[in-house]
């Protein structure tokens, strides 16, 4: 059986055996998975529209030890918020793919969105938040500090080194801005000037005579003491100057690499300091028509809180102009259909052949009524018709059904035809079965599990329900060796889990589960990238 959202890159055995590259479609792809981009995808996805996220695993973030001034997350990593974050937004089915977009391109219909690991994805719109990089001052040792001992912003990191010796490396007049806020920081301040600033500057003067102690030499090279701490700042006329604590100002540069062909429209920052992409400052559209931006991609000095302010902002600016365009066309698209039928619309998908877990659970039940959930091509439908079962086929996709009703017709039997979106209200009509199979199937998460309830009411008391997922287990181990260098298709999170309905099965007393196990997939199956599957079944008591 093939399912609704199934995972088509997974040799097994409803697969030809050449491994395909994988084109998806959605409403927006996020090209950026930081704050802003996941703030962001969260906003559309809780407007029922298809997101996938493109993560490098490159936060600008991720040298610092915690993240500060973020209510509700203040003195939170930034791995860990991350993690939460994510795992919101996969809450509402939204999905997110470790790698990189290496290429934009634009047509009447879209973007095309090339990543690595060779997989494309069509998008109706495309939010860019890949954000900053830091540029640090050619100065020996001062790299390994960065996110420790050095620091660029006095409200992300000043009072964690509140009353030591912080001494601020200027390298230009921007870097005057902060002063004043360390010298709140702490009695012990030291101001060294690196380049481009003269000692005569009236601030430097004010803060000199609060007892601020002023160099005018550049930095020759960072001093560590016996442990590796920060220890001083040797300068070029020979001076040590003690430090526990360095403010170093950086060069911010915009990542926009894989954006170049579409002709973004980039900008100096007034502080001079900093590159930005040209945007609208409420809706975040660029130049480029379809290509937004969000967070410090467009407004460089924006701590994390207001950035994902700023995603948030715009994700949802995106929505209204996706909203505009499906109105003026009389169209309300299910979120996750184009996807399905864009995979259904050339050569045939799988080999036609039932799911060999699904032989070998139900061939001892007695035939009566089912519902293949997800039936793609209708191997399983198709057998199970075979089989004297009474069958109907839903799928989220028309071009995946046509193809069921092909294979129905050649073979000579019977199977009933639904096209539904399994996460819809009352997909199946009130209908009830005796035997509810799902093998493979993507459902997108909702957080209140409605595809979950849907499968368990449409089978009927003394009914069996039959789930056959990839062992996540084995997913999750592909993913960790890949890293960000090679994009997986699929995003396996963003999905309902076997365990998601473990637990709802085991919270009602209505139900018994018969099977819980992983296992070998069957004699025949092949497989490029999951050899083991996760195998539920339960039988519904009343």
């Amino acid at each position: 059986m093939n399912t609704t959202n199934q995972h088509p890159e997974h040799q097994h055995h409803h697969s030809s055996p050449a491994q395909r590259n994988i084109t998806r479609h959605v409403d927006v792809a996020v090209i950026g998975g930081s704050a802003a981009g996941l703030a962001a995808a969260l906003q559309l996805s809780r407007q029922r529209r298809s997101v996938i996220v493109v993560d490098s695993g490159t936060p600008r973030n991720a040298p610092a030890e915690a993240m500060h001034s973020y209510l509700g997350h203040e003195g939170r990593s930034p791995a860990e918020f991350l993690d939460i974050a994510r795992a919101e937004v996969r809450s509402y089915g939204a999905e997110i793919l470790s790698g990189q977009a290496s290429n934009l391109t634009k047509s009447d219909e879209g973007f095309l969105i090339e990543l690595t690991g060779a997989t494309r994805i069509y998008a109706r719109r495309v939010i860019a938040a890949t954000g900053q990089r830091d540029e640090l001052p050619q100065i020996p040792g001062l790299a390994e500090h960065w996110g420790t001992a050095v620091f660029h912003c006095p409200f992300c990191h000043g009072y964690e080194v509140r009353d030591q010796a912080i001494t601020a490396i200027v390298t230009s007049a921007a870097s005057l801005h902060a002063l004043p806020l360390l010298r709140q920081l702490t009695g012990r301040l030291n101001i060294v000037l690196h380049q481009d600033v003269s000692p005569g500057e009236p601030q430097l003067q004010k803060l000199e005579a609060a007892g601020a102690r002023i160099y005018d030499s550049p930095v020759l090279r960072v001093i560590n003491d016996d442990s590796g701490a920060l220890q001083a700042l040797e300068l070029a006329d020979g001076t040590r100057v003690a430090s526990e604590a360095v403010l170093a100002g950086t060069r911010l540069h915009p990542r926009v690499e894989a954006f170049t062909a579409l002709g973004l429209s980039i900008a100096e920052h007034p502080s001079g300091t900093a590159s930005y992409v040209e945007s609208d400052p409420l809706t975040g559209a660029t130049s480029v028509p379809g290509l937004y931006a969000a967070g410090t991609l467009t407004e460089p000095m924006l701590q994390v809180l207001p950035s994902a302010a700023a995603g948030s902002r715009v994700g949802s600016m995106v929505a209204f102009d996706l909203a505009h365009e499906d109105l003026e066309a009389a169209a309300r698209p299910l979120a996750h259909a184009a996807d399905w039928e864009g995979r259904y619309s050339g050569e045939q998908q799988w080999s036609g052949n039932p799911n060999g877990t699904l032989v070998a659970e139900v061939q001892s039940l007695p035939a009566g009524t089912a519902l293949d959930i997800g039936a793609g091509e209708g191997g399983d439908a198709i057998w199970l018709s075979q089989q004297g079962w009474n069958v109907t086929a839903s799928d989220i996709s028309q071009r995946a059904l046509a193809r069921v009703n092909a294979g129905a017709e050649q073979q000579g039997v019977q199977v009933k035809l639904l096209n539904a979106d399994a996460n819809a209200a009352d997909p199946f009509g009130g209908q009830q079965f005796n035997l509810v199979t799902a093998s493979y199937a993507s459902i997108p998460r909702t957080p209140d599990h409605r595809g979950i309830a849907n499968f368990l009411n449409a089978v009927a008391p003394g009914g069996q329900l039959l789930i056959v997922n990839h062992d996540v287990e084995e997913m999750s181990a592909a993913l960790a060796r890949a890293g960000h260098t090679g994009t997986r298709p699929f995003d396996h999170e963003a999905f309902v889990s076997t365990q998601d309905f473990i637990t709802a099965l085991e919270a009602s007393p209505h139900w018994v589960i018969l099977v819980n196990e992983r296992r070998d997939r069957p004699h025949g199956a092949a497989s490029g990238h999951h050899v083991r599957d996760e195998v539920l079944r339960a039988r519904r008591l009343s």
